[in-house]
């Protein structure tokens, strides 16, 4: 790998963490979502620096090419964000569900005490 290579890699991973660190500090993203970008950008970081761990992981699973390698790692991170995208849409579901029905439960009982002060003055 080309010393100009190593240096994009390292700049772009070095970029990507303080990035993430300025958002998470900012309240722009949550900490709870940073995790995995914090993870790509150490990776990023580790692989441009190490080129020798790239060819190291691509023997390891048995691929052919590094670049097999880093798409496969490229879908798994887009995985795991969808997995946890999709756990925070359920959870919010279920919080929206629950909080229509606590307000449908409270129209109700308002509207019954209003039918029921309305009688009593007739």
């Amino acid at each position: 790998m080309e010393i100009r290579q190593k240096i994009l890699a390292a700049v772009f991973g070095i970029a990507l963490l303080v990035s993430i660190i300025v958002l998470v500090h900012r309240r722009k993203l949550k900490e709870e979502y940073s995790w995995l970008w914090i993870a790509a950008g150490v990776a990023i970081l580790a692989i441009g620096l190490n080129y020798w761990l790239l060819e190291w992981i691509t023997k390891a699973i048995g691929a052919g090419w590094t670049t097999a390698t880093l798409f496969f790692f490229g879908i798994f991170f887009v995985l795991a964000l969808s997995l946890q995208f999709s756990v925070k849409i359920s959870t919010l579901e279920n919080q929206v569900k629950n909080l229509a029905q606590q307000l449908a439960i409270l129209q109700a009982r308002e509207n019954s005490t209003k039918e029921d002060t309305g009688k009593g003055t007739e």
